[in-house]
């Protein structure tokens, strides 16, 4: 495993995700591959930021052993990757930046700080420093009816607004199913993200109380330009799998806007002067020996490990 820096593979510069189902997952030298019915499939996972396992897949020890290394994110979901049920580790050891984070949302003043920037990511009108954050969510919710109405008129496709029972999956209307299966995949990157630079999906400063709610603060920041136009167009042209086509179109939008890149280059603007240079870019050396003791008066104090552990 490379020690460098300059020699790990980038989180901004991957390609995306990939999602699988009713595959066996095994290691493949330094890689892996996929093997169902049709043979053997490789899969460059350097360039894969996230692997999705659905339904009827199995996967080998040492194949999650070699994506853990890669730092290419693991998670089981469901059947079109429409929910997530368990996730694998993100790219750093370090918790430098989750402690920051988990500071910044603690604390009311850095928490309202770090709500305004990522409605300012939403609007590019500048916004009054007097505006609440009520207020924004009002202006929010206001632009996101009027943006689902401008892409059905796009589309050329019916739209009664936005409605699902997650008790009834298929009893949506295409539209809703279209839009739930790109917001999954949407949330699924975020996630991959959100981990492999060190910080906690969970720790939302706009939404709040559930283990995702700084994925969905951060999915929110592309949903409209993104997410919604590549659902409805595909509700539109309705195919015969529409999940599984939604999830290739935004996989080539992904591919084609870089958009990987984009995620890495607004998770460092918005915690801009929030995180001190020099925990930017963190590489552990040996991330299964613990860290330094924490000390009242001195913080972290480097740690001696005792007789038993040495």
């Amino acid at each position: 495993m490379p020690t460098d820096l300059h020699l790990l593979p980038k989180f901004r510069d991957r390609l995306g995700y990939l999602y699988a189902e009713h595959v066996v997952v095994e290691r493949d030298s330094n890689s892996i591959a996929l093997w169902d019915e049709e043979g053997k499939t490789q899969v460059p996972i350097c360039d894969v930021a996230l692997l999705m396992l659905g339904p009827g897949s199995k996967i080998t020890h040492s194949a999650v052993d070699i994506l853990a290394r890669n730092s290419t994110m693991l998670a089981w979901v469901g059947e079109g990757g429409v929910r997530m049920y368990a996730y694998g580790t993100g790219g750093t050891h370090s918790a430098a930046r989750l402690v920051r984070q988990a500071e910044l949302v603690s604390d009311p003043a850095g928490r309202l700080r770090m709500s305004r920037k990522l409605y300012k990511f939403r609007f590019p009108e500048a916004l009054s420093e007097d505006v609440t954050i009520q207020q924004l969510r009002g202006m929010e919710g206001i632009r996101v009816r009027q943006a689902y109405e401008k892409a059905a008129v796009a589309a050329g496709i019916d739209w009664q607004g936005r409605s699902y029972d997650r008790n009834k999956w298929q009893g949506s209307d295409p539209a809703n199913l279209a839009l739930s299966a790109a917001n999954a995949c949407l949330y699924g990157v975020c996630h991959a993200a959100i981990l492999a630079m060190g910080f906690s999906p969970a720790l939302g400063f706009i939404h709040t109380g559930k283990q995702l709610s700084f994925v969905y603060d951060l999915a929110d920041l592309y949903k409209l330009e993104i997410a919604l136009p590549v659902a409805f167009e595909e509700a539109r042209l309705e195919p015969t799998d529409l999940g599984r086509a939604v999830r290739l179109a935004l996989r080539d939008k992904f591919y084609e806007t870089r958009f990987l890149e984009r995620v890495a280059r607004d998770l460092g603007t918005l915690f801009e002067n929030e995180v001190p240079d020099d925990e930017l870019e963190i590489f552990d050396e040996d991330p299964a020996r613990p860290g330094e003791y924490w000390d009242g008066s001195e913080g972290g104090v480097s740690y001696a490990p005792t007789e038993d552990e040495s």
